[in-house]
């Protein structure tokens, strides 16, 4: 089955502007199946060059997200529509409350509210819902720089780590962003993911038995602390070969005469952690919500661990956040008028949100299986404007639109546009309104990422220390994509990416940034439906392997 009976208004209204594209330019071609997608329908979860992303999203990218009741409204904490009172308090004593009753839907009516501080949406199953994007907006004036301080990178420099971390709402557990800000204002510059500034809060629940990539079921040596709906992480260590790094890459020669061992900051990253909630206990079996994104070996100490207490059930909706207009900063060293921020979140979602005169836009930074829908950056432009990093997994960015800058770009400032990086894997972008930026895959081995039906101006440039190793792991897949400006730089990628698929793009050339293969040899990466417009189907690869569950 396809994903044609699946199709939204959005989805006919985009597929209607690809091929007016396509007549404009004489590039529109009849309807045509690809082999690639009759092969990944015989092997879903194990196709070499296209990833299994079908549960991608919060709730296994569940059509509709949560509803909370209603428990507060902020103006009844003390929050004035007028655009000059300091409302972040009352803001953030309403969502204290929220979390006080044990979660439920916190609203901020129609209007505009001025914010001098961080929102935060710190307690799993609490919502903070404006009237829409259109009709409230949080207007903030500071930026984190002055809010919590300087912020450096763990890797040394100059750089300012609000670049890629941080939001003026910030979803985030409440242990987990005390423990960073902490760190931040000591000066004691944290790793920021699921086990702690040191990578040490977390124990081992059971060791788990060799699997295939693709397998729903595990055989552990312990099952007595796993229990249905339980959330825990996947733990894979590398070895002195790097066969872990190896096999995220594809395997094979030219990832194991890649030169590994320099590439530090891309090591920090590792051991590889993958959360995931288990849905079954059997004995021993263990059945898990999604697929394996990777093999278990050995020789990588596979294991179930715990992990820092995760952010559930929580989102914000029908809001703009406006920042105060300020010229964009020189290229990593933003001061932080950053926008969406998920951090340590499962199940977490954004919707019907517009960021403005923001660095950065909406960020997944050790979030997994959320959903990013109807979002919008807008403004004198971004560094990020979306950025997943981190170790973030299985999460969706749908519907999402980045408008081009209203004021011209400053110097020595840089443009990205969908960043992944750091591990991340199994991320879906879909339904996407580019009018500037690029695919930006920002180094650390990002794999098995899927980005589909979107129409993009592709002028941005990515980014990515040499530390961080390669641009792109194994099994990315570009799927109905329409470049409008001709440039093939990130998009077209079966020169690039190893074990990947280009499918449905039309013609395009190398201009600007131009990069090499990471690995030598055959690529075993994938073209097809090359120099056409609209013209593949499914149009939606991830609304097509929802349609296959």
């Amino acid at each position: 089955m396809s994903g044609d009976a699946h199709l939204t208004r959005r989805t006919l209204l985009t597929g209607a502007t690809a091929v007016a594209l396509g007549a404009a330019t004489g590039t529109a071609h009849a309807a045509e199946v690809p082999a690639l997608w009759q092969e990944f329908r015989r092997t879903p979860f194990t196709h070499p060059q296209i990833p299994y992303v079908g549960r991608s999203g919060c709730r296994a990218g569940a059509a509709r997200l949560p509803r909370p009741r209603v428990v507060a409204d902020v103006t009844a904490f003390g929050a004035v529509a007028d655009g000059t009172t300091n409302c972040a308090p009352a803001i953030n004593r309403a969502l204290a409350a929220a979390a006080r009753a044990g979660g439920g839907t916190v609203t901020v009516p129609p209007g505009t509210y001025r914010v001098d501080d961080v929102i935060r949406i710190a307690h799993s199953g609490v919502v903070l819902r404006g009237a829409g994007s259109g009709r409230t907006t949080l207007y903030a004036t500071r930026n984190l720089t002055e809010l919590i301080g300087v912020y450096g990178s763990r890797y040394g420099g100059d750089k300012s780590s609000w670049s890629w971390a941080g939001g003026l709402i910030w979803l985030a557990p409440e242990a987990r962003w005390q423990s960073l800000t902490a760190a931040i204002r000591a000066r004691a510059w944290p790793f920021e993911g699921w086990t702690g500034n040191t990578r040490d809060e977390w124990s081992t629940l059971t060791t788990v038995a060799p699997a295939r990539r693709g397998s729903w079921t595990v055989t552990v040596s312990d099952a007595r602390a796993l229990h249905p709906g339980r959330l825990v992480l996947l733990r894979l260590a590398d070895d002195a070969a790097h066969t872990l790094l190896q096999h995220m890459a594809g395997g094979g020669p030219g990832p194991a005469s890649y030169s590994w061992d320099d590439k530090t900051k891309l090591t920090s990253y590792v051991p590889y952690e993958w959360p995931v909630r288990v849905t079954r206990v059997h004995g021993h079996r263990v059945t898990l919500e999604r697929p394996l994104p990777l093999d278990l070996r050995p020789e990588w100490d596979p294991r179930l661990t715990t992990h820092v207490p995760e952010l559930t059930g929580s989102g914000v909706e029908g809001l703009t956040l406006r920042a105060v207009q300020t010229p964009q900063s020189p290229h990593l060293l933003d001061k932080g008028y950053n926008g969406v921020v998920l951090q340590c979140a499962y199940d977490c979602w954004v919707d019907d949100v517009t960021v403005r005169h923001v660095d950065n836009g909406f960020g997944l930074v050790a979030s997994s299986a959320c959903t990013l829908r109807r979002t919008r950056v807008a403004g004198r432009g971004a560094h990020h404007p979306y950025f997943c990093r981190e170790g973030s997994h299985d999460n969706l960015i749908e519907d999402f639109t980045i408008e081009e800058r209203t004021v011209p770009a400053p110097p020595d400032t840089q443009l990205h546009g969908i960043n992944v990086e750091g591990l991340s894997s199994h991320n879906v972008w879909s339904r996407g309104d580019m009018r500037m930026g690029t695919f930006d895959s920002h180094r650390g081995l990002p794999f098995a990422n899927v980005r589909t039906d979107i129409t993009v101006n592709n002028n941005g440039r990515h980014g990515g220390d040499a530390g961080a190793g390669p641009l792109f792991g194994a099994r990315f897949t570009h799927w109905n994509i329409r470049v409008t400006n001709g440039r093939a730089g990130l998009v077209k990628i079966d020169g690039l990416a190893p074990w990947s698929a280009t499918v449905g793009l039309n013609d395009v050339r190398e201009f600007d940034q131009t990069d090499v293969p990471d690995f030598t040899g055959d690529p075993h990466s994938r073209l097809e439906l090359y120099g056409t417009t609209d013209a593949v189907r499914p149009r939606n690869l991830y609304e097509a392997q929802r349609a296959l569950r």
